[in-house]
């Protein structure tokens, strides 16, 4: 079964600028490491409850990679994975309810120490469901612990995400299909110009918007990318010096914090 939001993907154009900013921002920064395909190195910020933000940039061209399309558009945060308690069966499980879905097939990267570190992964057809990640070899080998969850900014994990969709209701279909839970209702938020379903994880959520109003910032999120990842709430236990992080230092990805 899914079990929680495993982590967040921003595509960054510069890692190296990337880890500086995100660390000027308050952040515990740790370089991970070259991806097995060689396209794509990175830099995680792990959290206390298990989840991390992933900082991406791509290392050559590779226009049939997952998030190249993402590169033209500015980047920022262009995806997310899902923990499955047992990838094999949670990928065929999804299989098995009728989504679309590639996988499992194996992936990997070598840390800047030498260890090599795999996973599982299962990809939805459609690109506007997040992924599926699950551990091979230890996870303690590919999430860091310790002094790396600890933040100055008092971020301690993921409260929710807020994905952009054309169409809430297959939307929520589809995520039900993925997520092996019921298809949530679709509620009318006139206020915030949204319609929205909401699947409840534990701990934190996925909200699924679909602009109801012509001035929506969503609307911008889908011309540029499609349907996907628009926003991302972290917990925090410290008052934020920032609600809202600034664009220019997360490198465009919409991040709130929110106070427990």
């Amino acid at each position: 079964m899914i079990q929680s939001i495993d982590h967040i993907v921003i595509l960054v154009r510069d890692l190296h600028q990337a880890i500086a900013d995100y660390s000027a921002l308050g952040f515990t920064v740790t370089p991970g490491g070259t991806h097995a395909d060689g396209a794509t190195h990175n830099a995680l910020v792990p959290f206390e409850d298990g989840s991390y933000l992933e900082l991406i940039a791509f290392t050559r061209d590779a226009p049939g990679h997952r998030w190249w399309r993402h590169l033209a558009a500015g980047g920022g945060l262009v995806d997310f994975a899902l923990l499955p308690t047992d990838p094999e069966g949670d990928i065929a499980a999804a299989r098995a309810r009728g989504l679309e879905i590639n996988g499992p097939t194996d992936g990997g990267r070598t840390r800047l120490d030498g260890q090599e570190v795999r996973w599982l992964l299962g990809a939805p057809a459609n690109p506007a469901l997040p992924f599926v990640c699950g551990d091979v070899t230890p996870r303690a080998l590919r999430v860091p612990g310790g002094d790396a969850r600890r933040h100055a900014n008092g971020a301690i994990g993921v409260d929710g995400i807020t994905v952009a969709v054309d169409e809430a209701e297959a939307a929520a279909r589809a995520y039900a299909a993925l997520l092996g839970r019921d298809v949530p209702p679709v509620a009318h938020i006139a206020p915030l110009g949204l319609d929205i379903a909401i699947f409840e994880l534990d701990p934190d959520a996925i909200a699924l918007a679909q602009p109801s109003a012509p001035d929506s910032p969503l609307h911008e999120r889908l011309r540029a990318h499609g349907p996907g990842i628009y926003s991302l709430a972290l917990l925090t236990n410290q008052p934020p010096t920032f609600t809202t992080l600034d664009l220019a230092l997360t490198h465009g990805a919409r991040i709130e914090l929110h106070q427990v």
